[in-house]
């Protein structure tokens, strides 16, 4: 079995990759739709799972 190596980006770092601007993805970890994992005051994200849950609706990150 392969395990791929989870790329952790801060939100500004995700926002700069074009996905969704970086206010709505603060927006959406206030909500609790995306989990982040805190270091000190940074948020980092997975942002391989992001675009994943993105794509498949999963987690009902729009809703």
């Amino acid at each position: 079995m392969v395990t791929v190596k989870p790329e952790m980006l801060t939100i500004r770092q995700a926002a700069l990759r074009g996905i969704l601007p970086e206010r709505a993805l603060r927006r959406l970890v206030a909500l609790g739709k995306i989990p982040v994992v805190h270091s000190g005051r940074t948020m980092y994200l997975n942002y391989n799972r992001l675009l994943e849950d993105l794509r498949s609706g999963a987690g009902n990150v729009w809703s």
